[in-house]
């Protein structure tokens, strides 16, 4: 067995929510080695939607702005129906 086909089945057998721990050895190794290991991500269809909106109000000025701190915000947003 090679060390990738080791490494691939330790992933395998990890949970989802250690896998960012994962994602972070790799891309400190990919770094020291003077590698790019970043995939190449393509944003779907509603996320694409997302940014052009957010790029319309920027443009517009217009859409809310939040000023303050992120427990504020955090409450404001579990505060909504």
């Amino acid at each position: 067995m090679s060390y990738q086909e080791i490494a691939k089945s330790m992933i395998d057998r990890l949970p989802e929510d250690k896998m960012i721990f994962v994602i972070n050895i790799l891309e400190n190794i990919g770094e020291m080695s003077g590698l790019n290991l970043y995939p190449d991500f393509k944003p779907n269809a509603a996320t694409i939607a997302a940014m052009a909106e957010t790029d319309e109000m920027i443009r517009t000025g217009e859409g809310q702005h939040f000023q303050g701190t992120a427990e504020e915000f955090t409450a404001l947003l579990l505060s909504e129906d």
